[in-house]
């Protein structure tokens, strides 16, 4: 966890770091007693970090390290079949830390699971996979990935069945709390329906790549609706490990907010597709595995206050990586072009992705 620095003097200490390091001892000693009565409980924790270089058609070149993400993960057992999630992510911008998944879980058997708490909705793949578990570096700048609406980084407050039928068909569906993710009251309810073809997905989070630990073909539908608005997306992933031990992924996506999320609130429609191609090299060079990646998506965003505009969005990875999504280097660069509203600009930088 990240706190803003505080001046001392001597021994010295704030009320602050008191109060920092008393939470500190306290959920050690609630994760030690939580370990001994209840079972394992287990702690972990993420980083994202990046240089990134903006060269705009006109204006300046802006450079810029950013620390893109840092999470705290808490999973452990209230009892047998019920179970509990904490996740936490430190917002950079704000400069605070805040509640990204608190889940109560009920996990009776693949066919019968109920979430309650704060977590992701039923939704496309691209948000059931987050930044951590994604192909590329910069997700979520297309105008198509991940539009819903949410109340932290992708989540909403509300509970969701789910389930998996034959190891194929994966099913879910969800009320959640419409106010605080747009701001209307009425209750938001979502669905999704998945299809694996090939290898199975475990679990309600998804990824999206396995690096070849599965042969995938999977297809998946996702709607939310609130008070006649309505967000709608259809997603493809393939993945083939090769005989020579590399692997080719495919992924695509169409989406349509219409009323509800989107990119742009000025704009009442936004509707688009991308298109993503990976190529994981068989060979170690050194301790990891090089990856090349291409992207294109469109965009239009339509019914505002001002002029209809459209984005086109392509990006290529070059990657290095070392344990999957546990050590990953990732060189991106990406081009924006907009016909209106936005100016131009091109993207590239370099990421650092560490998990444990």
């Amino acid at each position: 966890m990240h706190t803003r620095g505080v001046r001392s003097s001597g021994a010295r200490l704030t009320g602050r770091a008191v109060s920092t390091g008393f939470v500190v001892a306290l959920m050690t000693a609630s994760f030690a007693h939580a370990q001994t009565e209840l079972g394992p409980v287990t702690v972990g924790a993420g980083l994202r970090t990046s240089f990134m270089s903006t060269l705009p058609d006109s204006g300046p070149t802006t450079n810029q390290f950013s620390l893109n993400d840092i999470r705290l993960y808490v999973n452990g057992a209230a009892y047998k079949d019920v179970k509990f999630m904490f996740n936490a992510e430190y917002n950079s911008a704000t400069n605070t830390v805040g509640v990204l998944d608190a889940v109560a879980r009920i996990e009776v058997n693949p066919m019968f699971n109920v979430w309650a708490g704060r977590f992701l909705p039923p939704s496309d793949r691209a948000n059931l996979y987050g930044p951590f578990f994604a192909n590329e570096w910069n997700v979520y700048t297309d105008g198509v990935q991940d539009g819903y609406p949410f109340v932290f980084q992708g989540r909403d407050n509300g509970a969701a069945y789910w389930g998996t039928f034959a190891k194929k068909v994966k099913v879910s569906l969800g009320a959640f709390d419409g106010k605080s993710a747009t701001g209307r009251p009425e209750i938001l309810t979502a669905a999704r329906v998945q299809i694996d073809f090939w290898d199975p997905e475990d679990g309600y989070y998804l990824n999206g790549t396995y690096y070849g630990d599965k042969n995938l073909l999977a297809i998946g539908g996702a709607t939310q609706v609130q008070s006649g608005r309505t967000a709608t997306s259809v997603d493809f992933l393939m993945e083939r490990k090769l005989p020579n031990n590399g692997v080719v992924t495919l992924e695509a996506e169409y989406a349509n907010y219409n009323g509800l999320g989107g990119y742009n609130a000025n704009y009442y429609k936004d509707q688009g597709a991308y298109g993503l191609a990976a190529y994981l090299f068989p060979k170690k060079v050194g301790v990891g595995q090089f990856q090349v990646l291409g992207k294109y998506a469109q965009a239009a965003f339509t019914h505002g206050s001002t002029a209809s505009y459209n984005q086109k969005t392509t990006e290529f990875n070059l990657n290095y990586v070392i344990k999957q999504f546990n050590a990953r280097v990732m060189s991106f660069c990406q081009n924006m072009r907009f016909n209106g509203q936005h100016p131009n600009a091109w993207q590239a930088g370099l990421g650092l992705q560490l998990q444990m």
